[in-house]
Formats: structure tokens, C-alpha cells, sequence
């Protein structure tokens, strides 16, 4: 069995760390450099940046954020944000990145996850999936949950494995700020189909939505109850890697 993992998210604006409530409402938090160093020393799994302006600049900026972060951390890092072609990873892979997470460019142009894949391998790339509910189904979004595409989010998971994806992270825009617990209906919906890992963000309010969310996830990033010290990677690890019951 495979360890749950629990990744600290950090969104980033220019030189801030920050957040908000459904991806909107955004307040600046603290230099994300020092975060990232923290959540690392307290024994987060991961770290994910994702660059929440990367699409209105037309490129992903965290590769000084990057170098200065992997030079003392040595815990897994994917990065998210505005990446269009295999020399944006490979930029992102120079400065430290072990993932990278695409959203726009995979929707835009679905070839691009199989080029990535079969350059670096699947474990290279997470296909990153804005999600919200729509007349009882989930579409996917893009930038920033700001752009509907009408596609369904289900579907485009599957079709994103089919690419080459090595996994997939759902941010639930319904659930994402709001400490009430992870989208469950959109993680059971995703289906025994889906063969590669799952990570959920969005939600987590307590050691208790990480518990549920780990019935159905391989994997939850966390963001505002680690930011505003609500609860410790410690806490929210409790009982997160005994086995499951079913």
C-alpha cells in the first residue's frame, strides 16, 4: 500500500504567498519562501507552488522562488502555473522542480501531456484540474477558476490519464477556502477507471477531513489551515497512514 501523502500548497502572486475563499478574495500571507521551508522542516510530504498569475504574464515566474527553496529542501516539489511547452519544464526542472503540474496548456492542446510523459515520464506530470459543480456535474476551469471551458472535469481526468498524466489534482473551487471538508462526492465520482493517483486540495479544515478524504485520495494538499497555523502537518497527519477501513 502506498503512504498517504500530505502536500502543503502554497498559491503565489508576484512575490507573495496568499489566499482566498473559492480561489477569489485573495490576501497576501507571508514570503512563500519562508513557508515552504517550514512546512518542509515539519515534515510535509510535498510542496506545491502553483504561480496564480503565471497565465496573465504568459509564464510561470517561480524559478528564483525554485532555486532558493531547493538549495536546503529535500522533499518533492511540483510546480503549476502558466507552463505551455516542454522548455517551460525543462526551465522548471533546472531550477529545482521534480513536477509539473499543467492545467491550461493540457485543455488547450492535450498532446502536450504525452510529449512531457514521454520525455520525462508520467511521474513528471500532474494534470491539475479546476472543478466545480454545474448543474449536478463538475466542470473544469482554468485560470484560477476564472474561465469555464464546458468541459466535464471527469471526463477530462480520464482522458488526461489516457495522455500519459501520472496523476491528477482536483481543487474543489466550491470547497477550496472554506475549512468544511474536501468535495467527497467529486472524489468518489472519479471511479475505479482512474488508475493513476489522485490529489484532492480544497477544504481541509481539521485532522478529521484529511481522514475522510484519504478513503478516496492518495493524496490532499493543504493550504490555509497550515498558512494561519490552525493545525500542524503533525496533527493533520494523525492516522493518516494505518490502513483503511472499509
Amino acid at each position: 500500500m502506498s503512504l498517504f501523502r500530505l502536500i502543503a500548497r502554497l498559491d503565489i502572486k508576484g512575490p507573495n504567498l496568499i489566499k482566498g475563499v473559492h480561489l477569489e478574495g485573495l490576501r497576501v500571507v507571508g514570503d512563500p519562501h519562508e513557508y515552504a521551508v517550514r512546512y518542509a522542516n515539519e515534515g510535509a510530504d510535498e510542496l506545491l507552488f502553483i504561480d496564480t498569475v503565471a497565465t496573465l504574464y504568459g509564464r510561470n515566474q517561480l524559478t528564483e522562488l525554485l532555486e532558493r527553496t531547493t538549495e536546503g529542501v529535500f522533499i518533492p516539489v511540483t510546480v503549476g502555473g502558466g507552463i505551455k511547452s516542454k522548455e517551460d519544464v525543462q526551465r522548471l526542472f533546472n531550477a529545482g522542480a521534480d513536477k509539473v503540474a499543467i492545467n491550461t496548456a493540457a485543455l488547450h492542446k492535450p498532446i502536450l501531456i504525452k510529449e512531457i510523459s514521454d520525455k520525462y515520464g508520467s511521474q513528471a506530470i500532474t494534470v491539475s484540474i479546476e472543478a466545480k459543480r454545474v448543474n449536478g456535474s463538475w466542470e473544469a476551469y482554468t485560470n484560477n477558476g476564472r474561465e469555464r471551458t464546458h468541459r466535464d472535469a471527469l471526463s477530462w481526468a480520464y482522458e488526461a490519464q489516457a495522455f500519459g498524466a501520472g496523476e491528477i489534482l482536483f481543487t474543489s473551487i466550491d470547497c477550496e477556502g472554506t475549512r468544511k471538508g474536501v468535495d467527497l462526492a467529486l472524489i468518489k465520482a472519479i471511479g475505479p477507471d482512474l488508475d493513476i493517483p489522485v490529489v484532492i486540495s480544497g477544504g481541509i479544515g481539521n485532522p478529521h477531513h484529511v481522514t475522510e478524504a484519504r478513503q478516496y485520495a492518495d493524496a490532499v494538499a493543504v493550504a490555509d489551515v497550515l498558512h494561519y497555523k490552525r493545525f500542524t502537518i503533525e496533527e493533520l497527519r494523525c492516522n493518516t497512514n494505518s490502513p483503511v477501513l472499509q
